[in-house]
C-alpha cells in the first residue's frame, strides 16, 4: 500500500492516494497510513508526540488529497522536521484544478480561518483575526480552460482545509471537493466529468535533512487527475 519515494534512516517520502486516511481521531478507524506505516517498520510506533494515534506523523493531508508527504522514523528526526513545519521553512506545493476563470496570473490570500461546525462536518470559516489563525495560500495560474483554471499553489500555513476553504472563499472552489462546494457548478459538469475525488495534489514537497542540506522531492499527478485534465481539453 505504501507508494515510497526515498527512504534513508531518518525518514520516508511516501506518496499518499486519495482515499487514506493519514491517522484515526480514535482507535476506530483502521487501515490508516498509520496502519500501513507500522506494519512495513515497527519502530515507528515509538515515534511523534502522540505515538499512540499518529506515530511518525509530521504533518497530514486530507484524506482525499494525495501527494508527498514526509514521516519521521525517529524522534530526533520527528523533531527536527516538527520544527521546520512550525517555522514555515518547508515549502509545500500543490495542483488544483478550481472552477471559474481566475483574472490574475498570481495571487496571495491571506485571510485568517477557524473552525465552523455544521451538520456534523468540520468546515473552516474565514473569522477575524482574534478568534482565528493566520492562513497564507499562494497561487499561480498554469493553464485556463473553458469554466476551470489549473493552478500551482504554495501555502506558506498549513490550517485545515486551507486551501480548500480560501480559494472556495474567492469563488473558485476545487473541482470534486465535497465539503466546499458549489452545487450548481457541480450539476453542470456531472455529465462530462467524472471524478470521485477531490482535484488536489501535493506534488513538491522541500525541507532540510538532518544534515541541514536542502532537500526536494516532486510527484507528478496521478493517473485519475491527468484523465480528468484530458477530458475538459477537448
Amino acid at each position: 500500500m505504501l507508494d515510497i519515494i526515498l527512504e534513508n534512516k531518518n525518514f520516508l517520502i511516501i506518496n499518499k492516494p486519495s482515499g487514506l486516511i493519514v491517522h484515526p481521531t480514535t482507535f476506530k478507524e483502521k487501515n490508516t497510513l498509520v496502519d500501513f506505516l507500522i506494519e512495513y517498520d515497527p519502530d515507528i510506533k515509538n515515534v511523534g508526540d502522540d505515538k499512540e494515534l499518529r506515530p511518525g506523523i509530521v504533518h497530514r493531508l486530507d484524506k482525499d488529497v494525495s501527494g508527498l508527504m514526509v514521516i519521521a522514523k525517529t524522534q530526533k528526526a520527528f523533531d527536527y522536521l516538527k520544527e521546520q513545519f512550525k517555522e514555515r521553512k518547508v515549502k509545500k506545493e500543490y495542483y488544483a484544478l478550481v472552477y471559474g476563470d481566475i483574472k490574475e496570473e498570481k495571487g496571495i490570500i491571506d485571510l485568517a480561518l477557524g473552525f465552523s461546525k455544521r451538520k456534523s462536518k468540520i468546515k473552516m470559516t474565514v473569522f477575524s483575526q482574534n478568534k482565528s489563525k493566520t492562513a497564507i495560500t499562494e497561487y499561480e495560474v498554469l493553464k485556463r480552460f473553458l469554466n476551470f483554471t489549473f493552478l500551482k499553489v504554495r501555502i506558506k500555513t498549513g490550517r485545515t482545509h486551507q486551501i480548500r476553504a480560501h480559494l472556495n472563499f474567492i469563488g473558485h472552489p476545487i473541482l470534486g471537493d465535497k465539503i466546499y462546494r458549489n452545487k450548481g457548478l457541480e450539476r453542470k459538469m456531472k455529465k462530462k466529468i467524472k471524478l470521485d475525488r477531490i482535484f488536489l495534489h501535493s506534488f513538491k514537497l522541500g525541507f532540510f535533512d538532518l544534515e541541514n542540506k536542502w532537500v526536494e522531492f516532486e510527484k507528478d499527478l496521478p493517473e485519475e487527475l491527468k484523465k480528468t485534465m484530458s477530458i475538459i481539453n477537448l
